[in-house]
């Protein structure tokens, strides 16, 4: 009864805001919103894509399969991308775990270095990695007497695409946890179940959507980095280029159709990525309501 009150008050002063509010002013914001979206997001969209195909299709197959520098960019980018997001997930899951199930002292300040990445420069973040690994500094030339090379190789293409994108999972399972509770999970250890069987049986289908929802927003942001890539890489050509760093040094060599046509290359990725945000986001809100009407009949 108290949840189906809540609900109630919920959706009363929606219907009273929505009754008074002006219709002139109703059509303004909506009108002003479909605008801002449409010169901001749209339309560069639909640039990429006419200028990609301009030349026709046979050209824009050309510019993405012809050239081995731009072959070499895409396939680093899904290499780079997958490995990053992969660090991400074990990172995440573990600290969102400690954060949400453990109270220790310093709690607050992990979750806030956890978030760090979203107020640091990207630039920042690739200049730490350069003088961290650098071959001027202890640890670069130690790595190089072992034969080991991080900056202006793909090593620090993972690394800095880890380090600007991890707080993305975790942020996204730590209210999920939280949400969730323990209760489900000390009961199958007092009969007996393994910390592996309790996680993979009782926690993991409990947290299957937020977690998932995290991966996409990971992978979404780890293909469009540059700043920090730019930085590590040495922009070294059928070596460290991703397809971001490929369009900015095709744009600057003024092959402007070979660079749209990989920049719609990595735009159809991402727009890929969103259709697969779209579904995740509709499971997650049908989940919230079964778990509302399970709480309601309850």
């Amino acid at each position: 009864m108290e949840a189906k009150a809540q609900d109630v008050r919920d959706i009363v002063p929606y219907a009273k805001r929505r009754s008074s509010d002006p219709l002139l002013v109703r059509i303004v914001l909506i009108g002003l919103t479909f605008g801002i979206v449409g010169i901001l997001v749209v339309v560069p969209l639909i640039s990429v894509f006419v200028q990609a195909f301009s030349r026709g299709m046979l050209v824009y197959w050309k510019n993405i399969t012809a050239d081995p520098d731009t072959r070499h960019a895409i396939f680093l980018t899904l290499m780079v991308v997958p490995v990053a997001v992969a660090m991400n997930l074990i990172f995440g899951v573990a600290a969102a775990w400690t954060i949400a199930r453990f109270r220790f002292p310093g709690r607050t300040i992990l979750t806030t270095l956890i978030d760090l990445p979203f107020s640091v420069s990207p630039v920042v973040a690739g200049l730490v990695f350069v003088l961290l690994f650098g071959l001027q500094t202890p640890m670069g030339a130690w790595l190089r007497e072992h034969g080991y090379q991080i900056i202006f190789a793909p090593p620090a293409l993972v690394l800095t695409t880890a380090f600007v994108t991890f707080p993305f999972i975790a942020r996204e399972l730590i209210p999920v946890l939280e949400a969730v509770g323990s209760e489900e999970e000390i009961a199958a250890r007092s009969l007996g179940a393994s910390g592996w069987e309790m996680f993979f049986r009782i926690t993991l289908p409990n947290i299957k959507w937020g977690l998932l929802y995290g991966v996409i927003l990971c992978n979404a942001r780890a293909m469009g980095e540059f700043g920090a890539v730019y930085v590590v890489s040495g922009r070294i050509a059928s070596q460290t280029d991703t397809m971001p760093l490929r369009i900015e040094k095709l744009f600057q060599e003024y092959n402007t159709p070979a660079a749209f046509a990989v920049a719609s290359v990595l735009t159809m990725l991402s727009l890929v990525t969103l259709l697969i945000k779209v579904g995740v986001e509709r499971k997650l809100r049908q989940e919230k309501s079964r778990n509302s009407n399970l709480a309601l009949k309850a």
